[in-house]
């Protein structure tokens, strides 16, 4: 609103404020910020995808989180919650509490129309700091789309993206799939 000053509070604050919250809110630079309500299509997307790690990942030392434990980007102080986060290896966490991953190997987000250029931007430049990060999948939620990043050395990340139903993605860091298929079972997409 305008006219309205902002506050700034320190994550100290944010975290003890988050422990007891019964919302979600995302924390950067002092600010914090609440974060939507998931559409029907959102959380099908995400049931379906977490479905299909746990599957694939099944007795691998890879373990699959869905939406509600918090990623802490150490270098530029973000705090938020990925739709789905896969950690290989030992889980890393920021404090005793173990509600902030630190480490995270492939990240996934839902798009939504008021999130998805933030996803595509500045978060995905944050989750980039991070030296574990190596994947990340972005997925709208009305048409059938898939923006799949793999980082390279020297810094490079590729992008592969489909619209096609019939296409499968290889998440290398993982040693998964995702077919467009499973992503989108039972989501209602509209027509393109």
């Amino acid at each position: 609103m305008a006219g309205q000053t902002k506050q700034s509070i320190s994550v100290e604050a944010y975290l003890a404020m988050e422990r007891e919250s019964e919302e979600k809110h995302e924390y950067l630079n002092g600010e914090v910020l609440a974060m939507g309500g998931a559409s029907p299509n959102h959380g099908l997307i995400v049931a379906n995808v977490v479905t299909q790690f746990i599957i694939q990942l099944k007795k691998r030392p890879c373990t699959v989180y869905p939406t509600d434990l918090r990623v802490k980007v150490s270098q530029t102080g973000l705090h938020t919650y990925p739709d789905v986060v896969v950690v290989c290896g030992e889980p890393q966490f920021d404090d005793e509490m173990k509600d902030t991953l630190t480490n995270p190997t492939l990240l996934v987000e839902v798009l939504s129309e008021t999130t998805k250029d933030y996803d595509r931007g500045g978060k995905f430049a944050y989750y980039r700091t991070l030296p574990s990060f190596m994947e990340y999948v972005l997925i709208a939620q009305d048409t059938p789309h898939l923006e799949h990043f793999l980082r390279q050395p020297n810094k490079r990340w590729t992008l592969y993206e489909t619209d096609r139903m019939e296409d499968t993605v290889e998440l290398e860091s993982i040693g998964c799939t995702l077919s467009l298929a499973d992503v989108y079972d039972k989501v209602r997409l509209q027509p393109i």
